[in-house]
């Protein structure tokens, strides 16, 4: 890669291995700015659960991607690209570095490669999705294979409901094929392809980073994470919102929505749990990504 490119590094990892440490610590030997990468800390009120850096840490350092929006709201990886593309030209012209750090695959990978296909997309079709999406996951390929042919590609995950939207809104909003959207969209560059990458994955042993999930589990209960999930189930969100899934909150929502019939300890036990179930999901990305710990550049 071109030495002469403006460089950004990225220091990721899974939930809970110190990249927020790690990230500080960086950024203030580097003369550097903080992107956030984490698909939670975008929404407002929610801090406790997606460990958002606190107010004594973000003052440490200037943080971007924080409270970008609230939970109601659908936040997408292209407003987050659009974002993340001013937040950089800003800082750099400022004479700053810039840091990305978390650990959201779908946020993470646009620094590497092409991750939307630009095709637009109708309020009509989008409601539509919608609709389906209510029904079930059945009644999405149902529609998708009307459109598309009784055999889906292999390479569509037809277990994912999220994909099976995304791709059934695509299919509705073009008269080509899966199989040619996909062909045209891995052909695209990343949408900072004009940057050189440097990379710093931060892992732990098994063993230590289910314990310090633990750990994390029992200080965001006791700093207010109940309280936090209370306020966002006033605020009625569709469960189809993405907010509205974030791990942590859906288990503590459910918990409260149950009339806490299970003892704070069961709902302990399901946030680890979903936690390290999130953990495995980070690291199929990060293997995708071919991102590895003992490497630096990509």
């Amino acid at each position: 890669m071109d030495k002469s490119l403006p460089s950004l590094h990225i220091i990721t990892g899974p939930t809970a291995a110190g990249k927020t440490d790690a990230s500080l610590i960086w950024a203030a030997k580097n003369n550097a700015e903080i992107l956030s990468c984490d698909s939670v800390c975008v929404y407002r009120g929610m801090d406790i659960g997606s460990a958002k850096p606190t107010t004594q840490q973000q003052a440490q350092c200037k943080h971007y991607g924080l409270d970008l929006v609230d939970p109601t709201e659908r936040y997408s990886v292209v407003r987050y690209i659009d974002y993340a593309k001013q937040c950089i030209t800003d800082a750099h012209a400022r004479g700053k570095n810039i840091l990305i750090t978390g650990g959201s695959g779908f946020y993470l990978a646009a620094f590497f490669g092409p991750v939307t296909d630009e095709i637009p997309v109708s309020d009509a079709v989008i409601n539509e999705v919608r609709l389906l999406q209510q029904q079930g996951i059945e009644a999405m390929l149902n529609r998708l294979r009307e459109v598309e042919g009784q055999t889906l590609p292999g390479w569509l995950d037809t277990k994912n409901p999220i994909r099976i939207a995304k791709a059934l809104e695509r299919r509705l909003s073009s008269d080509r094929s899966l199989d040619d959207l996909r062909v045209d969209f891995l052909q695209k560059e990343s949408p900072f392809a004009q940057y050189k990458i440097t990379y710093e994955l931060i892992e732990r042993e098994d063993a230590e980073l289910k314990n310090r999930i633990i750990q994390r589990t029992d200080l965001m209960l006791k700093s207010g994470l109940i309280e936090e999930s209370e306020k966002l189930l006033q605020l009625n969100l569709n469960p189809e919102l993405p907010s509205a899934r974030a791990v942590g909150y859906r288990a503590t929502m459910d918990w409260i929505q149950s009339g806490r019939q299970v003892a704070l300890d069961g709902l302990r036990e399901r946030i680890n749990l979903d936690t390290w179930a999130l953990v495995r999901k980070q690291r199929k990305w990060f293997n995708r990504l071919g991102l590895h710990a003992d490497s630096r550049s990509a």
